[in-house]
């Protein structure tokens, strides 16, 4: 298996959309999987043998629903999607076969209209993030990108599509941490965080693409779930207080 394509999912509308999408868009053939990780709920999805299901019967939160996936995926690489997602023809052959040992790698990010189903093109795209502590949070700002580098190194990331190697992930990430974020935020950036630390990076493939659901629609978790509410400022404050003086370094090195 080359790719295995994991997305939390909390009673999406848009879940089967987006299966389709990634279906449709597909290069790998049967080397690819899509593990649709139901978060205490039930839908019926697409009858399709690249298609598997992991049912949790608890409400775990995106970031245990993340590494549920992870735990039964079988790829040489790991892929993580929301369930509101559009993606580029190819998007998995483009982004295995450029993905490195030590990378995580996105890909340039349009906003994407769920309703119609279409790009949102007067909205532009989004390639290189600055991180940025903003509001009290790790934040990715968007900035300009080298549009001579097709594939250019970043410094964060939204965080709704990323590929990286299984192996990577077993080595650096472990698991994503729910002890002080919460069930919901700022998993891009406990990934990057560690990616760092371990001499990896984070880049970002202008080749390929993908679409996110806009902000202007309504999310389905925004601040967790009845069954497992996330206290966002808790989560944001923590993730400072055990980063904050690792990026102080790091923006040293950056020269800010």
């Amino acid at each position: 298996m080359k790719l295995s394509v994991i997305i939390p999912s909390y009673k999406d509308p848009y879940l089967h959309k987006t299966i389709d999408d990634l279906l449709a868009k597909s290069e790998l053939g049967d080397q690819l999987e899509i593990i649709a990780v139901l978060d205490g709920y039930w839908t019926e999805v697409i009858q399709d043998p690249r298609v598997r299901i992991v049912h949790l019967g608890r409400n775990r939160g995106m970031r245990g629903a993340i590494n549920a996936g992870v735990s039964v995926a079988r790829g040489e690489f790991l892929m993580r999607v929301d369930e509101h997602q559009m993606f580029g023809q190819g998007y998995d052959k483009i982004l295995t076969e450029s993905c490195q040992p030590n990378w995580i790698m996105t890909a340039r990010r349009y906003f994407l209209d769920p309703v119609k189903w279409e790009v949102m093109k007067d909205k532009g795209y989004v390639d290189y993030m600055d991180l940025k502590i903003t509001g009290g949070k790790f934040s990715g700002v968007t900035r300009p990108g080298d549009d001579l580098q097709p594939i250019q190194e970043s410094r964060a990331m939204q965080g709704s599509m990323w590929v990286m190697p299984h192996q990577w992930w077993k080595d650096v990430i472990g698991e994503l941490q729910t002890e002080g974020y919460g069930p919901l935020i700022q998993d891009s950036h406990e990934m990057v965080f560690k990616a760092w630390k371990k001499g990896g990076k984070l880049m970002v493939n202008k080749n390929t693409w993908h679409a996110h659901k806009h902000r202007s629609f309504k999310r389905t978790h925004n601040n967790g779930t009845k069954e497992n509410p996330a206290n966002c400022e808790d989560g944001y404050k923590y993730a400072i207080e055990v980063r904050g003086d690792y990026f102080k370094e790091l923006q040293k090195k950056w020269r800010i």
